[in-house]
C-alpha cells in the first residue's frame, strides 16, 4: 500500500539513454545504471507504482554517424532497439537487487520481453512490479519523450518524472551560460512558447490536454527521486 509519505500512486519515470552513460562517451555504465535501479528502488519501497521509459541515444550515439545517411524511418527503428538494450539492463539491475520487473515492448520480441497490452501493464503495477517500456511508440518520427507521455497517460500516471543531468529547466543551458537563470515553476505553454528542450512539443501538448504534470529533476542526486514522490521541491515543475 502506498504510505502517507508518497504524494502520488503511479509516476512514470522518463530517463535518457545519456543517463546511463555516466562520465563515458556511449554505452552503458553500470555504476551508473546500479545507482539509478537503487532509487527506483526506494520509490517501490514506498509502495508507489513505477512505469519507466528509456532513450537510447547512450548506444545510438555510436552508430549515428552511419545513421546520418540512412532512411529516416530505418534510423528511428534502430534506436527504438537501442532502447530494448537499456530497457533490458535496467530490468536485470532492478531484478538483482529484489525488484520485480517486466520488459514491454512496442515491437514484438516474444524472447526477450511481453508485447505492450496496457491491461498486462497495469496488472503488474497493481504487483508492485516495476513496468519498463521499451521500443519508443513502434512508430517512427515519434520521440521516446512521446513515448513517455503516452504510456503515462495509459497508465493513469499521475506525474511524469523527466530525469535529467540538471537539476531543473532553465533559460539556457546552464552548463554553458553562467547566467541562466532556473524555474521552479512553469506552464506548458511558456515551455513551448520559449522553445525550452523539456521534452518535444508532442509530448508537452499531450501531458497539457491530459493534464499529467512534469517534474524536472537531477537523477545524479542521491535520494531526490523519492524526494520528489513525497512532494518536495526538487527541480522544476512544469503544469497548468
Amino acid at each position: 500500500m502506498k504510505t502517507v509519505q508518497a504524494k502520488y500512486d503511479t509516476i512514470l519515470l522518463k530517463l535518457s539513454g545519456e543517463a546511463l552513460m555516466g562520465d563515458g562517451e556511449y554505452g552503458i555504465d553500470f555504476n551508473t545504471a546500479n545507482f539509478i535501479v537503487n532509487e527506483i528502488k526506494e520509490v517501490v519501497e514506498m509502495g508507489v507504482r513505477v512505469g519507466v521509459v528509456v532513450g537510447g541515444g547512450n548506444i545510438f550515439r555510436g552508430i549515428q554517424g552511419a545513421a546520418r545517411n540512412m532512411d529516416r524511418v530505418s534510423a528511428d527503428y534502430m534506436g527504438m532497439l537501442a532502447t530494448v538494450i537499456n530497457s533490458l539492463a535496467l530490468q536485470d539491475g532492478l531484478e538483482k537487487i529484489g525488484v520485480p520487473t517486466r520488459v514491454q515492448t512496442a515491437i514484438e520480441m516474444r524472447q526477450i520481453a511481453e508485447p505492450f497490452i496496457r491491461r498486462r501493464a497495469m496488472r503488474h503495477l497493481e504487483k508492485s512490479r516495476v513496468v519498463i517500456f521499451a521500443a519508443g511508440t513502434g512508430n517512427p518520427y515519434f520521440t521516446t519523450d512521446t513515448a513517455a507521455t503516452l504510456r503515462g497517460t495509459e497508465i493513469n500516471a499521475q506525474v511524469i518524472l523527466k530525469a535529467t543531468k540538471v537539476d531543473g529547466v532553465y533559460t539556457a543551458d546552464p552548463k554553458k551560460d553562467k547566467n541562466a537563470v532556473k524555474f521552479e515553476k512553469i506552464s506548458y505553454l511558456d515551455v513551448l512558447n520559449k522553445g525550452l528542450q523539456v521534452m518535444d512539443s508532442t509530448a508537452i501538448s499531450m501531458c497539457m490536454d491530459n493534464k499529467i504534470p512534469i517534474i524536472v529533476f537531477d537523477i545524479y542526486g542521491k535520494g531526490n527521486m523519492k524526494k520528489v514522490v513525497m512532494g518536495e521541491k526538487i527541480g522544476t515543475v512544469v503544469e497548468g
